[in-house]
């Protein structure tokens, strides 16, 4: 047997607002939706990497979703890291920095933090 992964599924309290941070601060655009009358699901990629993020719209849930301790991430690699830097400060989504790895990560509008990994 042989498992891929084919994407990430994050629920989203704002719609509107998480599509355009992905878009903004990492280039997702939508590829695909599912709408039915309590949910829309919408999936984002780019052409750098078959695999999608999922965001989860419920309609009964405006509110922000409790993350826990946010001890979770999903990783972007990035070929200009200094460039996506100066973007990510420049939109106020820094939320770690890890000088000694190499890393930071960046923060969508609900609380779910994403790794930016400069490219080896």
């Amino acid at each position: 047997m042989k498992f891929k992964m084919i994407h990430e599924n994050y629920n989203v309290s704002n719609l509107a607002a998480s599509l355009a941070f992905y878009e903004e601060a990492l280039g997702l655009k939508e590829t695909r939706r599912k709408t039915s009358d309590d949910f829309i699901i919408v999936y984002l990629k780019n052409e750098n990497s078959p695999f999608e993020l999922e965001l989860t719209w419920l309609k009964d849930h405006p509110q922000k979703y409790d993350l826990g301790e946010t001890e979770f991430h999903l990783a972007f690699e990035v070929d200009d890291y200094a460039a996506a830097y100066d973007k990510h400060q420049q939109m106020g989504c820094v939320c770690f920095v890890n000088e000694a790895m190499g890393i930071y990560f960046i923060e969508d509008p609900d609380g779910y933090w994403l790794e930016i990994v400069p490219a080896k």
